[in-house]
């Protein structure tokens, strides 16, 4: 195993030149791949198995992705089954499903997991959270880890490159003594270029805060920051657009990512280089300021019950749509990213309130009319804000708009502008 040093820390790594192809494909030659889930990793990671010459096979309900495998040149009955029957045919199972889904295939999975199976993830999220998926593998299989760092779309092109995407791998539990060998093995198989060492808990923290950071939404924040204080200042759209969007995804992204920051800084003008040095550390600060003790916030469950929530509700729209079933009585037809969109802003709004009420009774640390408030119970089903009971509100109090087509538009314009509409409430 290979020894990198990453800012002064000695890391293992495993590279291709110490695992090449032919040794995993000796590894595995014995083994039925089965990869559960079409989505986002599933062809990408299958793709990449099969032309590299495993055995590989998918589980994909019926529906518009089982149709993408179908094109993808998975033949139903040969390489393409349904999830029982693909598991049952496994000795490796690739849960490559949403975290949601995970939890509602779980019992159809594990009955197929008998002794001396490996059952393999891309994501720690089921395993580090365990006690609220109830997903909780037997102890004589193998549970192993390799998360591809970037998409299954991306993890394809450069396969077809001729280029590897860095991964990391874990392993939570060895029950027969090979699941190193299985999971670099697989590591290999699906296209990673280095393999680094990890654990399930710090693969879960390191993705939930790059997707809440630079990956998605620190990122997605700051673009949309900028392009509104331009457009503030009298710039038109276009040039808005150019120079908060264009510049940085097709000129100086590809400049870092070819020759690094470094590079980056010795290359650009000197006024560029005097704003850099000006606000990377008021920037810096806001967002460690913003950011606070991530991995204690995922481990007390709060951001963690909110994202597994609409995580949830996508996915029961998903399996509606397939089924070609109308929403329930009671329910609406934009259910998914409305639905996801409400949690969110339903979850600031009540975090508002609650920070609102410790201020004003720091003694009993909750308001005296209506008690402490936490966040609503979420282990129970998934049910739309406008189906089941509501809270009891203050009166007088400003209640947040319902989930319909549009809600996510209404509340940005009223964040933006400050303007409400009548039925929304008093302002």
């Amino acid at each position: 195993m290979a020894v990198m040093n990453f800012g002064g820390v000695d890391e293992n790594v495993v590279t291709r030149e110490e695992f090449p192809l032919e040794k995993a494909r000796e590894v595995l030659k014995d083994e039925v791949i089965a990869v559960i889930g079409y989505g986002v990793q599933g062809p990408g990671q299958s793709l990449n198995l099969r032309d590299n010459g495993f055995n590989v096979i998918v589980g994909q309900r019926p529906g518009k992705t089982y149709d993408k495998a179908v094109a993808d040149g998975w033949v139903p009955g040969e390489t393409l089954f349904g999830i029982e029957e693909a598991c049952e045919r496994a000795t490796i199972i690739q849960v490559l499903l949403s975290d949601a889904a995970q939890i509602e295939c779980w019992p159809r999975i594990k009955k197929y997991l008998t002794p001396g199976k490996a059952l393999y993830f891309s994501h720690g999220f089921a395993i580090t959270y365990k006690e609220r998926t109830n997903i909780i593998p037997p102890a004589d299989v193998d549970v192993i880890l390799v998360a591809p760092k970037g998409s299954g779309t991306s993890l394809r092109r450069m396969f077809l490159q001729g280029r590897g995407l860095n991964s990391s791998y874990a392993i939570f539990q060895d029950a027969t003594g090979r699941a190193w060998d299985r999971v670099i093995a697989l590591g290999i198989g699906v296209g990673s270029g280095y393999l680094f060492e990890t654990t399930f808990k710090k693969e879960v923290y390191s993705d939930l805060t790059g997707e809440r950071g630079t990956l998605m939404g620190a990122i997605q924040g700051l673009l949309l920051a900028q392009y509104e204080t331009l457009r503030e200042n009298g710039h038109e759209p276009s040039e808005a657009f150019n120079e908060t969007v264009e510049e940085l995804t097709q000129s100086l992204m590809p400049l870092v990512a070819e020759n690094g920051m470094d590079w980056m800084y010795a290359n650009c003008s000197t006024t560029a280089q005097r704003g850099a040095l000006d606000w990377m550390g008021p920037f810096h600060d806001a967002v460690i300021h913003q950011r606070g003790p991530l991995p204690d916030r995922h481990n007390r469950g709060c951001h963690l019950r909110l994202a597994l929530r609409a995580d949830i509700a996508l996915y029961q729209c998903a399996e509606q749509s397939a089924q070609h079933q109308p929403p329930p009585v009671g329910g609406h037809d934009h259910c998914d990213r409305d639905f996801a969109v409400y949690l969110v802003q339903h979850h600031l709004h009540t975090k508002r309130q609650r920070t609102a009420s410790r201020r004003k009774y720091p003694a009993e640390n909750q308001h005296p009319a209506r008690g402490s408030r936490g966040l609503p119970d979420l282990s129970g089903p998934c049910q739309h804000p406008g189906t089941g009971p509501r809270r009891r509100q203050r009166p007088g109090a400003a209640q947040l708009p319902r989930c319909t087509a549009g809600t996510h538009r209404t509340l940005t314009h009223q964040r933006r502008t400050g303007a409400r509409r009548k039925s929304d409430g008093p302002s």
